[in-house]
């Protein structure tokens, strides 16, 4: 939901320490918890006017958080590398901070290579120590992983034990995004809303203009078109309550979105079954009307120039999707192609990406406005690297990717695209087992 460069305001672990009043240093250093409740509240150059000069282990985490608010990970990693190193072998609970603060900038710069080791061990750590607050924080960002990741289930799990009421507004306001995320990640659109009201709240009650802003920013996924819907051959823009509720009508709807066929009670998903999926898209747009065979080869195998190979394998595949639409739907040989037929449904419906290609799951993530490298992008997309990496170059040739930087260093990040969709298209690793 946004990173540190949005959002000023955001915790990490370490930055408030309001409760010890210090940073593993000496309780009684005015100057430390002066930095640390500017932190807190969001105003990060007067932290840095506090501790700017100084080089202790309490001066550098503080610094290092700073620059990571400021959106300068690399000397926000270094400086916070150099306190984690002090704080390692006397005080645990500082330590534990760092780390986690590494973790989030980890996360928030898209670098989803490593483990979530660090976030378990900081969460234990600062969990036996007391620091609740950091703590539910740490469970925050383990959140947001998984659901980066397409785990919402999981993402959720990571979030039930912690009563969200009693956290302070920052901290409110950053699970509640969370939520909201999930809750939209599963298309149950009320539940998003309500997160972002609480969300909201919280940040008002923050007083924080950053977060404030950022909430607000967030929740205008509730008011944007994220696909085309096709009926009965009209195509009109929906929103994400509108697929909610197409979703729940009744009808049999094609999702080419999320690569799912959902009707009456029943979802079958085609995630992992690319061609079945652009044939099930293909007959679906030509509903109530049968397919061409040459546009079935076409559109599932990019053939423009067939053969009697070509029309085996359209049999082949055909045979495959009629054995997996059968819960919901018969596909009928005609004189000149296929015709899909619903069983219980008296509709169908066809959603399409705003936005149509080949790679659209890659611009979706490419879209949240962070540099990705293409490692982390393997692993969102649960995609080989070599698969990732020449995509990317498809893209940047096309002009809709761009990279920043050369060798193990590149990221790549978004070329302007408007009204870009990100919901529908992000992956949902717990649904395609």
């Amino acid at each position: 939901m946004g990173g540190w460069r949005q959002k000023a305001s955001s915790r990490c672990a370490g930055s408030p320490y309001q409760e010890r009043g210090k940073c593993g240093g000496d309780p009684m250093d005015s100057v430390i918890s002066a930095a640390a409740q500017a932190l807190a509240s969001g105003d990060v150059l007067a932290a840095l006017k506090q501790v700017a000069l100084r080089d202790d282990p309490p001066a550098l985490a503080l610094r290092g958080i700073a620059m990571a608010q400021l959106g300068d990970f690399n000397r926000a990693k270094i400086l916070l590398k150099r306190a984690a190193g002090a704080f390692r072998r006397h005080d645990a609970v500082a330590y534990a901070r760092c780390v986690l603060a590494e973790a989030e900038i980890a996360l928030v710069s898209r670098d989803l290579s490593g483990s979530t080791h660090a976030f378990d061990t900081a969460w234990i750590t600062l969990a036996t120590h007391g620091d609740a607050m950091n703590a539910a924080h740490a469970r925050n960002l383990a959140a947001r992983r998984l659901l980066l990741i397409g785990r919402p289930d999981e993402a959720m799990r990571a979030l039930a034990e912690l009563d969200i009421a009693s956290l302070p507004p920052v901290l409110r306001a950053s699970c509640a995004l969370t939520i909201a995320g999930i809750s939209i990640r599963r298309l149950k659109i009320n539940d998003a809303r309500a997160a972002f009201f609480d969300a909201a709240e919280a940040a008002n009650r923050a007083d924080i203009p950053a977060l404030t802003a950022e909430v607000e920013n967030a929740s205008r996924i509730l008011r944007t078109p994220v696909a085309r819907a096709i009926t009965d051959g009209v195509e009109q823009l929906v929103l994400l309550h509108d697929v909610e509720s197409l979703l729940a009508s009744g009808r049999l709807v094609i999702d080419a979105c999320r690569n799912i066929v959902h009707g009456p009670g029943t979802t079958i998903r085609l995630a992992t079954r690319p061609v079945l999926s652009a044939l099930a898209r293909s007959l679906g747009q030509g509903w109530p009307h049968d397919v061409p065979r040459d546009t079935l080869l076409l559109h599932a195998f990019r053939a423009k120039h067939t053969d009697e190979s070509h029309r085996a394998r359209l049999r082949v595949e055909i045979g495959r999707l009629r054995a997996a639409l059968r819960p919901l739907a018969e596909i009928n040989a005609t004189k000149r192609g296929f015709i899909l037929v619903p069983r219980r449904a008296t509709s169908l419906s066809v959603l399409v990406p705003l936005v149509d290609g080949r790679n659209a799951a890659i611009l979706a993530l490419l879209a949240d406005g962070e540099s990705w490298s293409s490692s982390s992008l393997s692993v969102a997309l649960g995609a080989s690297p070599r698969t990732i990496q020449r995509a990317l170059e498809q893209l940047a040739e096309q002009g809709k990717a761009l990279p920043i930087g050369a060798g193990r260093a590149r990221r790549w990040t978004i070329a302007s695209v408007p009204g870009f969709p990100t919901t529908l298209l992000l992956p949902d690793v717990v649904s395609e087992h």
